[in-house]
């Protein structure tokens, strides 16, 4: 799963990794985070048409950690929706919509995996060591989401905030390096993919193909477990773990 990730790069800095034309007010409001957790505002990169002109151009825009489906009864369903499973999309009624029609790219800086410690017999449960994954190349991690929009029944028409926009960051089997720390991890898109993934005019047949194309080169390093509470935040969750 990807359950913590980092995204602290500037919004122009993204805007021009992503080619991006608009950038939403409300994206401007949010602050950089080092440990972004399910529920939290997060930027995503999607491509929408104008209703007035019909022409589509690539926005940054914010979205809620955690995919709320448009027939779901209240938004907390979101919190168990953090992620979607790539081999399954198709099958679950959350996710296969919003495959189809409404994928979208969680810019991160990088993110964070657990993985389980081997402990004695009897010991108690197995402390878990983080790590912080990030690209090798210091580049931004394109992480494949969907998004949905959710409405607020209890708000009426003319207010601005009965509309709730969630995204889900899609998982795939772990591979190489990253399945000795977790079994899973976030499908990661080379740029040659963002244009397909995040054209309105491809469908769920095409997109599938990119499902498991293979991530960047990635950087692994242990750090510290002050990451595992989400009141911490900042640059320092990213040093190494100091030895012994």
């Amino acid at each position: 799963m990807c359950g913590r990730y980092a995204s602290f790069r500037a919004d122009q800095d993204l805007a021009d990794e992503f080619a991006i034309a608009t950038v939403a007010d409300d994206v401007r409001l949010l602050p950089p985070s080092w440990n972004v957790a399910p529920t939290d505002g997060v930027r995503i990169v999607v491509e929408r048409a104008d209703r007035g002109t019909g022409e589509v151009s690539r926005q940054l825009r914010l979205a809620r950690w955690g995919l709320v489906p448009s027939w779901a009864s209240g938004p907390a369903v979101g919190g168990r929706m953090i992620n979607a499973r790539a081999e399954s999309l198709t099958d679950r009624r959350a996710f296969a919509r919003p495959f189809a029609v409404r994928r979208a790219l969680l810019p991160a800086d990088g993110y964070y995996e657990w993985q389980a410690q081997p402990v004695a017999p009897g010991t108690g449960p197995a402390p878990r060591q983080p790590f912080y994954i990030h690209p090798t190349d210091g580049a931004c991690a394109a992480l494949a989401g969907l998004y949905e929009f959710w409405k607020d029944p209890t708000k009426p028409e003319d207010d601005p905030g009965r509309w709730l926009v969630t995204a889900a960051v899609i998982t795939r089997e772990a591979t190489g390096q990253l399945a000795a720390v977790h079994p899973r991890q976030p499908l990661i898109l080379p740029q040659s993919a963002w244009g397909t993934w995040l054209s309105p005019a491809v469908g769920a047949e095409e997109a599938r193909g990119l499902l498991q194309v293979e991530p960047p080169p990635l950087t692994v390093t242990a750090v510290s477990t002050a990451v595992n509470a989400v009141a911490h935040d900042g640059p320092e969750l990213l040093r190494p773990r100091e030895p012994g």
